[in-house]
């Protein structure tokens, strides 16, 4: 549970990750390893002509790091807001 009230919340952890920490937090969510995460990704990516590269951007912008309150992206769409 990583979650402020008990719940899972889905997150990119700092620990355990190799470039964003997407797949590390997508595997300690679901509870399987995270390499078999990379190797979806890759495989996807590979086989789909850079869709899976395309999903693990959108998910690096949309999940929020360990610690922060907001992802990039709603942080950015906030700090837009208040111009």
């Amino acid at each position: 549970m990583n979650g402020a009230n008990g719940h899972k919340q889905l997150i990119r952890p700092l620990e355990g990750r190799m470039i964003a920490g997407v797949c590390a937090g997508i595997g300690e969510y679901f509870g399987i390893d995270p390499n078999v995460v990379r190797i979806v990704f890759a495989a996807l990516t590979i086989f789909s002509i850079g869709a899976g590269a395309l999903v693990y951007l959108v998910a690096w912008a949309i999940l929020p790091e360990e610690g922060e309150k907001g992802s990039i992206a709603e942080n950015y769409l906030n700090k837009r807001r208040g111009q």
